[in-house]
C-alpha cells in the first residue's frame, strides 16, 4: 500500500529548553509504511524555541507574532497537518512530559480500524510527580466530561492525541485559552470513536506551565457549557481509512 503520512504537532511558547530534546525522541522509522515530519507551532514565543527547533530537526515551522494561546496552536496545528497532507496528525506537548517513543503505541488503534481519535491516559499509565491539585483538578474536569458524554474517559486533560484526517478535518475548538476538553466533546459527539492509550507521564522539570487555576476556570467551564448547547451533525466515519495489515513488515508497530 502507499505510504501514510503522520505530522506530529507540537505547540510551543517558550520551550528553549525541553522542544529540541522532544522533537529528536520522536519515532521516525517505527513502520516501513509510514513516513513521519515534525510540525512546530510557535506560538509567540521570546526565546530561541524557533532556533532549537530547526536545529533538532523540524520539518515545519508556522510562527504567531503574539502569543494567541494553547487552544489557538492546537487549532493551528490541526490545520495545518491537514493541509499538509498528513493522513494522521498527532499532538503531543513541547515540554518533555509526555513520551514521544510512545507514539506508535497511539497510532496503532488508528491504522487496526478501531479508533478515529486517540489519547495517552496518564491515569491508566503512570504518573510521577504530579501535584495534588492538578490531579484532582484533571479527575474532576475529567468526571464532566464522562457524564455529558455519557461515556468513560480516564484523562480527559491529555497533552497527547491523534487523529484521523477525517476528525482533523472535522474538529473544532472554539476558544483559544485551551483545547481539552472541547475538543474530544466535539469529536465524540460527532461519532468519532475514541480510545485511551496508557502511558509514562513525568512533570516538566523545565520551563513553566501557563495554567492559572483561576484564568482555567473562568475560561474552560463556558467554553463546555458553549460546546454542548451548539448543534452538531453526525460524520459519517470510513473506519477502515487508514488500515495497515497487521503482517506488513516485520517491525510492525514495534516499541
Amino acid at each position: 500500500m502507499n505510504k501514510q503520512k503522520v505530522i506530529v504537532f507540537m505547540p510551543a511558547h517558550n520551550e528553549e529548553e525541553s522542544i529540541g530534546e522532544v522533537i529528536k525522541r520522536v519515532p521516525r522509522s517505527f513502520h516501513p509504511s509510514v513516513d513521519v515530519e515534525v510540525l512546530v507551532i510557535n506560538d509567540g514565543s521570546t526565546d530561541r524555541t524557533v532556533e532549537v527547533a530547526e536545529r533538532a530537526g523540524a520539518d515545519h515551522i508556522i510562527t504567531f507574532e503574539k502569543n494567541r494561546g494553547l487552544g489557538a496552536a492546537v487549532r493551528e496545528g490541526l490545520r495545518a497537518s491537514f493541509d499538509l497532507h498528513a493522513h494522521i496528525g498527532v499532538m503531543i506537548d513541547a515540554d518533555g512530559e509526555y513520551p514521544p517513543e510512545q507514539i506508535p503505541e497511539l497510532l496503532e488503534p488508528i491504522f487496526k480500524g478501531e479508533a478515529d481519535y486517540t489519547m495517552g491516559s496518564r491515569f491508566l499509565g503512570t504518573i510521577n510527580g504530579m501535584k495534588l491539585h492538578r490531579r484532582l483538578g484533571n479527575y474532576c474536569f475529567t468526571l464532566l466530561q464522562c457524564v455529558l458524554l455519557r461515556k468513560w474517559i480516564y484523562d480527559g486533560q491529555s497533552g497527547m492525541r491523534a487523529f484521523s484526517r477525517q476528525a482533523m478535518e472535522h474538529a473544532e475548538i472554539i476558544h483559544d485559552y485551551n483545547y481539552a476538553q472541547v475538543l474530544t466533546l466535539n469529536l465524540v459527539r460527532k461519532g468519532f470513536r475514541v480510545k485511551e492509550i496508557p502511558i509514562l507521564y513525568y512533570v516538566r522539570t523545565t520551563g513553566r506551565s501557563f495554567i492559572k487555576f483561576k484564568s482555567y476556570m473562568s475560561s474552560v467551564l463556558p467554553a463546555i457549557i458553549q460546546e454542548m448547547k451548539k448543534p452538531v451533525e453526525k460524520v459519517y466515519v470510513e473506519e477502515q481509512a487508514h488500515y495497515i495489515p497487521s503482517d506488513e513488515g516485520t517491525n510492525h508497530f514495534a516499541k
